[in-house]
């Protein structure tokens, strides 16, 4: 008899056709007791490995058939994208640093943590160099109590040493005190660090040198962000050719702490590239661990989108306005030409709105999900209703009465142009009342007139003697194009004196985001 170990699970299991080959054995073994011991022997073990390799051959026979079914039961069910976003998050979950020895070539990282780390990557460029300007920029645009919460990390990544050394010395004698206070260090990752930047995949039909240029990138990037793991809780990357907004800082505090208690990956605060995306400094080693992984599959920008898609963030969250705008002419890649703007920045983050929690209610004819509350938000959503007539209207009900000292109303879009107000009016009521169709003011004031689809009222706490309790968009004339409300900024006096720069922020934010937005409302319900 076989003796086998228990439990193991994988090794063949005796079969009918076994036993039956054992009994022949045995049948065969009684009828040979005459023989001599001598010539026996030999021959039964011959015997025995013969009929014992049979054996093995036909369960293996049963197990390879068994892993064929098996096979062909899985390619009759499609992928599950979803089973290979929880891989990614769980199974893969690449927490430990890429082991890189970094040159310290200015400054050296402080103990405390920052709330937000600035990563900027730079190489050698063959027209023009904006690196200075944007770290120029970003310590201009913020106040000393900002300062206090920032630090600026620039990877020199090329490859010609001689060329960092000499912008390192400049970099050192324009910010020698931000360095000094730790608010600013310059790093090097040595080239021996690198995977080959050769013989990589030609995809997209780009030329090799395009290849190579957007495949080092990655890696940049990958230890740019690898270093600045725990510098602080938030990481903001930056290209270096980019302008800030004044007080980004307390702009990007207040909307990190509209979105607490929900789920993101990526929080976006420009349109182009990978200016001005956020993210949590816990996931940057497995952002850096990602771009290694694909460094030669697509453009950065592009593996960003997947990565946060594979962390189970679906859709962009992008906020209006943008906090950084691009200015370089000249491209890092061959010195091309590069004249993109981002028409959603603002220069002073401080004006920004800050719309405080309302309901929405509108009898526009919504289009699929683009209800009442995505005009309202921050992020880069619009509501979308159909063919507007006389007399319809899209309202705000304030929870609290306010004062509001500007409103700017935007409709249409840039690819729908035609889908504007043609027709309408603004206005601001007082005194609540309950209605079937739910709270309505029964007084109104006119503002003013949209005039080609837009309007922005100032000083509207001095032309209106009363606390605001609604804001309301009347159709003044019947339309056959739908209509896109873009975006609805208020400005209270209360939200300008909550953003000055040297007070301390408030945990929560009465923010514009369509999450904040009383659920009662009504309502029918990016590219470089």
């Amino acid at each position: 008899m076989i003796c086998r170990a228990a439990g193991s699970g994988n090794e063949p299991q005796i079969t009918p056709v076994s036993v039956s080959i054992m009994r022949l054995v045995l049948k065969y073994l009684d009828k040979m007791r005459c023989f001599r011991k001598r010539s026996t022997i030999p021959f039964l073990v011959a015997l025995i490995t013969f009929l014992l390799f049979i054996n093995l051959y036909i369960e293996d026979g049963y197990v390879l058939e068994e892993d064929k079914r098996q096979l062909r039961e899985t390619s009759m069910h499609p992928l599950n994208s979803e089973r290979y976003v929880h891989t990614f998050k769980d199974i893969t979950n690449f927490s430990g640093t890429i082991n890189v020895t970094y040159r310290y070539l200015a400054g050296t990282p402080l103990p405390r943590k920052k709330y937000l780390t600035i990563g900027l990557s730079s190489v050698k460029r063959k027209r023009g160099n904006y690196l200075l300007e944007t770290i120029k920029s970003i310590f201009d645009q913020s106040s000393y109590e900002e300062l206090k919460e920032i630090v600026v990390v620039v990877h020199l990544a090329d490859f010609d040493l001689a060329w960092c050394e000499s912008l390192v010395q400049e970099i050192s004698r324009k910010f020698g005190h931000h360095i000094i206070a730790g608010r600013l260090l310059v790093i090097h990752a040595p080239e021996e660090y690198y995977p080959s930047l050769d013989g990589l995949k030609r995809n997209y039909n780009d030329p090799e040198d395009r290849v190579r240029f957007r495949s080092k990138q990655n890696v940049d990037y990958a230890f740019l962000l690898n270093f600045c793991t725990n510098l602080s809780d938030f990481y903001m990357m930056l290209e270096d050719d980019v302008r800030c907004s004044r007080n980004f800082l307390t702009a990007l505090k207040k909307v990190v702490a509209s979105r607490e208690g929900s789920y993101w990956v990526m929080l976006e605060f420009s349109k182009l590239g990978y200016i001005g995306k956020l993210y949590h400094s816990r996931d940057l080693p497995r952002l850096a661990h990602f771009l290694l992984m694909f460094y030669q599959e697509m453009p950065c920008d592009w593996l960003l989108i997947h990565f946060r898609g594979l962390l189970a963030q679906k859709d962009a969250i992008r906020f209006k306005p943008s906090l950084f705008q691009h200015m370089g002419y000249y491209s890092s890649y061959k010195g091309a030409e590069n004249k993109l703007k981002d028409d959603d920045f603002e220069e002073d983050s401080l004006d920004i709105p800050d719309n405080p929690p309302a309901s929405l209610y509108t009898n526009i004819n919504v289009f699929e999900s683009y209800d009442a509350a995505k005009a309202y938000s921050s992020v880069d959503e619009y509501f979308w209703g159909k063919a507007p007539s006389t007399g319809d209207f899209y309202v705000i009900v304030f929870n609290k009465a306010t004062k509001i000292s500007k409103i700017k109303i935007i409709t249409g879009t840039d690819d729908r142009q035609n889908d504007i107000l043609h027709h309408g009016a603004l206005e601001v009521g007082e005194k609540l009342v309950g209605t079937k169709k739910g709270r309505q003011c029964s007084s109104y004031i006119t503002l003013g007139e949209f005039k080609n689809g837009n309007i922005e009222v100032h000083d509207v706490d001095h032309k209106i003697g009363f606390d605001i309790e609604c804001v309301r968009i009347v159709v003044t004339a019947s339309q056959k194009e739908w209509l896109i409300i873009r975006s609805i900024s208020l400005w209270t006096t209360q939200g300008r004196e909550k953003l000055r720069p040297q007070q301390h922020c408030p945990s929560k934010w009465s923010g514009t985001n369509a999450e904040l937005i009383d659920p009662s409302a009504a309502g029918a319900r990016e590219t470089e």
